[in-house]
């Protein structure tokens, strides 16, 4: 009876006791895996949930003090300035966008160039802001209210969108007029460049012909402002082909320039001399030397006249956006 009893216990034990221990065992492993694909869930949540920067940190660069503003009150400083109010109405929301993604750039680097600033309001460092009582100060009066509701309607319709690549903001870079074609980087910079920056054309901004300037100085200034930066220069105006162009970028702007006897790049030209743009001819006439240029800026990413002329012709913001960056997306933030 003893024997019969044990064996009944034993048969119980098998039966129900031993797949109990795996069934317990299984949900126990079942629930530390949910428990670490939720941790990995809050990682990627929390590297992508940009909530934490809807308030900008701002650098006035004239007075060194440091201001808060609500990210789509800021950008409607940052359009305002940087983008003519008279512009299309899909090229100031592209612009919006665009300078969306470069604040929230800048704010995720956190390279604390600026100290505990974000961003400034310096156009040759940052990207130029202005408060909305001197944006409406510079305004012809008649055309104050309806400039300002067509800025912040540019920002309010876009609000939350942002161009990532690879699921990311992207260095989004603009500049004024590309001159037809922009730039890659690499021509710029150096560096490997980012590869949803590349030299793209744009019909149409040649109608744009306040870009086209012209620079002429003496060929004594010419020789003492490189001498500046290259004391051993050395030229010979009487030598034909003493300035001559080697090579153009993919963005048709001068790459490399032989200048006497120094190699420069189109780049260190146009910091020398102040051009506008690297895309210039040069033309030796008597006693001066003649720098024609088109375009202005450095050439990379979005050309706001482009993005004008591109809406001109009934493009969206969106495939705006998508012409000057490769590869890219739109996404909410």
């Amino acid at each position: 009876m003893k024997k019969y009893l044990m064996y009944i216990s034993i048969f119980f034990v098998v039966c129900f006791g031993i797949p109990i221990l795996f069934t317990q065992s299984f949900q126990e492993q079942q629930g530390k895996e949910s428990s670490n694909s939720n941790a990995e869930n809050q990682i990627i949540e929390s590297t992508y949930d940009y909530s934490e920067y809807n308030t900008v940190k701002l650098l006035h660069k004239d007075t060194n003090k440091i201001e808060e503003l609500p990210l789509d009150e800021y950008l409607y400083g940052v359009v305002s300035s940087e983008m003519p109010a008279s512009f299309e109405e899909e090229a100031l929301k592209a612009q919006a966008v665009v300078a969306r993604t470069y604040t929230l750039y800048k704010i995720i680097q956190n390279d604390k160039k600026h100290g505990e600033a974000n961003i400034c309001d310096d156009s040759t460092c940052c990207q130029a802001w202005i408060s909305k009582e001197d944006r409406l100060a510079r305004w012809n009066e008649e055309k104050q209210e309806e400039y300002w509701n067509k800025i912040v309607k540019a920002v309010n319709e876009t609000q939350g969108k942002m161009i990532t690549y690879e699921g990311k903001p992207i260095n989004a870079f603009f500049h004024s007029n590309s001159g037809g074609a922009t730039e890659a980087p690499i021509n710029v910079w150096g560096g490997s460049g980012y590869p949803y920056l590349q030299s793209v054309e744009t019909a149409g901004e040649d109608a744009y012909s306040q870009y086209e300037s012209e620079v002429t100085i003496t060929k004594k200034e010419f020789e003492e402002t490189i001498k500046k930066e290259h004391g051993d220069f050395k030229i010979d105006f009487d030598e034909k082909d003493c300035i001559k162009v080697k090579e153009y970028t993919e963005g048709n702007r001068v790459k490399t320039i032989q200048v006497g006897n120094l190699k420069l790049s189109g780049v260190e030209m146009r910091n020398l001399f102040g051009l506008r743009s690297a895309n210039f001819t040069i033309t030796i006439e008597d006693n001066d030397i003649i720098f024609d240029v088109i375009g202005y800026g450095h050439g990379v990413g979005m050309s706001q006249t482009g993005a004008d002329s591109l809406a001109k012709q009934g493009k969206t913001y969106k495939e705006i956006i998508h012409h000057f960056y490769t590869d890219v997306e739109i996404k909410d933030i």
